[in-house]
């Protein structure tokens, strides 16, 4: 066993349960760590204190192993956010999104900003001993004029030790791209992998609102695309875990954005089970 990894879940998946009942956080931490997780990755404290949560996690055992914290907010107060999460012993805070006005498709001179400001919340993360992550959706994958994907041109850009590669797999595929072939690109840079399944077909054109945005609707929306459970979509788990161990990533990180009429928490235990039934 000693060639796999540590499995953690992204706690956004459990919003449902949190947001509006922070005072489940226990209970719902201790029924993550009942189906054998190992670690979270946090997206949002629900008003609750960093030491609480801290305290919580260390009581129950399970790792703080990261967290997603909103662009604006980092850009706001990097050394605040810093300050907040070394309470809590994480180790890497992840960029979850990359709003459109700094995307370069839509602003060249917003995307120029983002990089710049990215870098600098890197070097400050630094300082304090936390690493910043990059978590990609699809539309990273428009071309630059060099003709580079903008996924790849944000790591060319911000050096390796201010910014870690933290790949969502499932975006990558959605992207029409090979997560085993980005995965072995990046190696090492790779310390956090986000294990996400879907079911795709036809054309769908709305996947946004499936991951808790304000988009505008599209027309011609004439195709199914939904989130699973780890090894219940289309993705082929066994090569991409096996990459995992041989690129040196620390962390693979369950996150299922949407569970539809599942139970989160079903939801949470399928994906784990079937990592189980791989030997994980």
């Amino acid at each position: 066993m000693s060639n796999k990894l540590p499995v953690g879940i992204q706690v956004y998946g459990l919003r449902d349960l949190l947001e509006k009942t922070p005072d489940r956080f226990p209970e719902v931490m201790q029924s993550i760590k009942d189906m054998g997780y190992d670690g979270v990755e946090l997206a949002g404290l629900y008003g609750l204190e960093p030491e609480y949560i801290k305290e919580t996690l260390d009581r129950i055992g399970l790792n703080p192993i990261s967290a997603h914290v909103p662009l604006v907010d980092m850009m706001a107060d990097p050394q605040g956010i810093a300050d907040t999460y070394k309470k809590i012993g994480v180790k890497y805070i992840a960029v979850p999104y990359l709003p459109e006005e700094y995307r370069p498709n839509v602003s060249a001179e917003g995307y120029k900003k983002v990089i710049e400001e990215m870098t600098r919340i890197g070097r400050i993360f630094k300082e304090n001993g936390i690493k910043l992550e990059y978590h990609n959706h699809d539309f990273e994958f428009v071309t630059m004029p060099d003709g580079s994907f903008c996924f790849d041109d944000i790591y060319t850009q911000i050096p390796e030790d201010l910014l870690k590669v933290e790949p969502d797999l499932c975006w990558i595929k959605v992207a029409g791209q090979k997560p085993v072939e980005y995965l072995k690109k990046y190696g090492a840079r790779c310390e956090v992998v986000h294990l996400k399944d879907f079911i795709k077909e036809g054309n769908p054109k709305n996947m946004y609102k499936l991951i808790g945005t304000t988009v505008k609707e599209e027309e011609g929306d004439d195709g199914i695309f939904e989130f699973r459970p780890v090894g219940f979509g289309m993705q082929i788990w066994e090569p991409i875990l096996d990459t995992c161990t041989e690129i040196g990533a620390k962390w693979v990180v369950v996150e299922q954005d949407e569970h539809y009429s599942l139970d989160p928490l079903e939801a949470a235990r399928r994906s784990r089970e079937y990592l189980k039934i791989l030997g994980w």
